[in-house]
């Protein structure tokens, strides 16, 4: 069998598990709110998160696919083994960030390693440095857009419902965070999905398999189910973690976050600039936090979750580039 097929194969095999793994780990961005203010149940609230991811392939484009396939990495400087080092290196720190209940970005941890290993394969000339700067840039942005709408999000609701008693209020919010989980949840899947689909179709180009960067419906469709099947699994430990250690959420403040991020990330989704989900709603809870009472945040674990953004893309590019040479060496 043609070694070009068999790495063809495993790339694309990869890029699903890598999806899976993407689902599975942040499946607690999509949940946490609406599980630890009981408004669903763990079960209820993944198998909703699932299905919403499924909603993006047929609400939204694919601007942020081609963003990850074309704008990271030159595409001359691209080979299969290239691709695998960035997958394994992604797929490697997931776990342990994972394993150490910290919600990180799936996506950066991708980024990371498609710039690691074409910088091991072929140096700076590989990168597109306008296109990671851009993404660096959010790394700080995305956050504190989060945090901004969710500020204002939920000074206008505490304005609005100054007069409601907190029964009542409760009562209302836990209704209306069915609707914002479910549309931050198309925002994830919409944001995240597409970016194993970048990968495919930069990998069956660089084999051969197509003449041009393109995106096929099986790409489309395989990419979603995986995401989407990941979430339905749920990651508990991040959960626990989004739910309860930045602060305590109830169901106001639930609704407040889900839907400044589900605004932050469809925006985005709809410029092509590949943002982390993670670092969205992370920072719309910190948001709605810091109005309620600013002693009310948990600094520390907010200290510790933010030291992990910004060690994502460097971390993972070095384990990435180290994968790529001993791959090489077989």
């Amino acid at each position: 069998m043609d070694i070009t097929f068999i790495l063809v194969i495993a790339v694309i095999a990869l890029a699903i598990m890598f999806d899976f793994l993407n689902g599975f780990h942040d499946s607690a961005n999509s949940i946490a709110t609406v599980v630890v203010t009981k408004t669903l149940t763990p079960g209820q609230a993944v198998i909703m998160a699932g299905l919403a991811n499924f909603v993006g392939y047929f609400t939204f484009g694919i601007a942020i696919a081609k963003t990850v396939g074309k704008g990271i990495v030159y595409t001359e400087h691209i080979t299969l083994t290239v691709v695998l080092a960035a997958l394994v290196g992604a797929i490697i720190w997931n776990i342990i960030t994972w394993l150490l209940g910290l919600p990180t970005s799936s996506s950066h941890a991708l980024i990371g390693g498609l710039v690691g290993s074409a910088f091991a394969a072929a140096g700076f000339k590989a990168v597109v440095i306008s296109g990671v700067v851009k993404i660096v840039i959010f790394i700080f942005m995305a956050p504190l857009i989060g945090m901004v709408a969710a500020s204002a999000f939920t000074i206008a609701i505490l304005w609005i419902f100054r007069k409601a008693t907190p029964v009542k209020a409760n009562s209302i919010f836990k209704k209306l965070q069915l609707l914002s989980s479910f549309c931050y949840s198309v925002g994830h899947g919409t944001n995240d999905a597409q970016k194993s689909m970048g990968i495919i179709a930069l990998a069956l180009f660089t084999g051969g398999v197509t003449k041009s960067f393109q995106l096929d419906s099986w790409v489309v469709i395989s990419c979603y189910a995986a995401i989407s099947l990941g979430t339905m699994m749920g990651g508990w430990r991040i959960v626990k973690t989004m739910g309860t250690k930045i602060i305590k959420i109830r169901p106001m403040e639930g609704f407040s976050a889900e839907t400044a991020s589900a605004i932050v990330l469809i925006g985005t989704a709809h410029f092509g600039i590949p943002v982390s989900t993670t670092h969205v709603i992370a920072g719309s809870i910190m948001g709605v936090g810091a109005i309620e009472k600013g002693a009310g945040v948990r600094w520390i674990t907010a200290r510790r979750i933010i030291w992990a953004w910004f060690l994502t893309i460097p971390l993972t590019a070095i384990c990435s580039a180290i994968t790529y040479f001993v791959i090489s060496l077989f």
